[in-house]
């Protein structure tokens, strides 16, 4: 039914978007500006100037430098903890057989720190970052990018994402769309499938033997 998987990268493979929301709001408490964590949840699947622009909407008075240097420094300590992976993804990536790419919306810098740290790397022929595409998630750009690459029709595509916002840049895109939930709950208004694990999708669409 499928010619390629191409995944998102936080939220879907690894458990990066705990760490970013708990260091955010470690590093939003430092500057004497308590956030509450709904308003951070609204940034999850959005790239970081976009994020960026959200944020000096809601706290005009901030110091975007001096938190950027907080909460990355909060992140950093975090990843050097560990980089934790979702549940079901080693398992998924080690049995598909499919040709396989990342599409995110982090920049090439991060990104590829990220996958090394989660020892990712190997399983991935193409990963596209937020500097290949003219414009981020929602917009198609990245997905439509990632099968070019691939080499494969967009509708022979199936996305595993975890937001709203990746869900529909994968189905602007013409691809089968799975959205796998992390930190925010979806109504599955750009999926093809909701499903509560990585595992269990795969499964059901014959990607992996039940």
């Amino acid at each position: 039914m499928f010619d390629a998987v191409i995944f998102d990268l936080d939220g879907t493979l690894i458990d990066t978007e705990s760490l970013a929301l708990s260091a955010g709001i470690e590093a939003f408490a430092a500057m004497g500006n308590p956030v509450d964590p709904a308003f951070l949840h609204g940034l999850v699947g959005k790239d970081n100037p976009t994020g960026a622009r959200l944020i000096r909407a809601a706290y005009p008075a901030l110091d975007m430098v001096a938190l950027d240097k907080r909460w990355a420094a909060g992140f950093e300590k975090r990843m050097a903890g560990g980089m934790p992976l979702r549940p079901g993804a080693l398992d998924l990536l080690t049995q598909l057989t499919l040709p396989k790419a990342i599409a995110t919306s982090s920049g090439r810098k991060g990104a590829a720190r990220k996958i090394n740290l989660a020892g990712l790397a190997h399983h991935f022929t193409h990963v596209i970052v937020l500097e290949d595409v003219k414009a981020p998630k929602p917009a198609p750009d990245a997905y439509l990018l990632a099968a070019r690459r691939l080499g494969m029709n967009p509708a022979r595509c199936v996305v595993f994402e975890d937001s709203d916002v990746g869900a529909e840049a994968a189905h602007r895109a013409g691809m089968h769309v799975v959205q796998v939930p992390d930190v925010n709950p979806t109504e599955g208004r750009y999926a093809h499938m909701v499903a509560p694990d990585l595992l269990s999708a795969a499964r059901s669409l014959g990607l992996i033997p039940v």
